[in-house]
């Protein structure tokens, strides 16, 4: 009977340790993956491209006309400074209107 008692616990102590060492290999194993996942996640987030800019808003058309004002008191400035012939800036003037 104690041989067989010995057989028997030494067949415990065998399987109990191959249990601890399964688990923790499986352990070891799942940080290694988890791991390796985090940094394929941080690689591939540096290299996406950044999102593209958001479009600028449409001017509108009050905008577009003080813009249009303002650039033709700039030449009316600039006629009066002597910086521009009337030729010029009827030029740069029927440019800026359109026409």
């Amino acid at each position: 009977m104690p041989g067989l008692l010995r057989g028997i616990a030494r067949t415990a102590v065998v399987a109990g340790t191959a249990t601890a060492v399964s688990n923790r290999v499986s352990r070891r194993q799942g940080g290694r993956w988890a791991e390796q996942e985090a940094q394929q996640q941080q690689q591939a987030a540096a290299a996406a491209p950044p999102p593209p800019p958001a479009p600028a808003p449409a001017p509108t058309m009050a905008d577009d006309m003080s813009s249009r004002i303002d650039q033709l008191k700039e030449l009316g400035a600039l006629k009066e400074q002597g910086l521009l012939t009337e030729e010029e800036f009827a030029q740069q003037k029927s440019k800026l209107l359109g026409g």
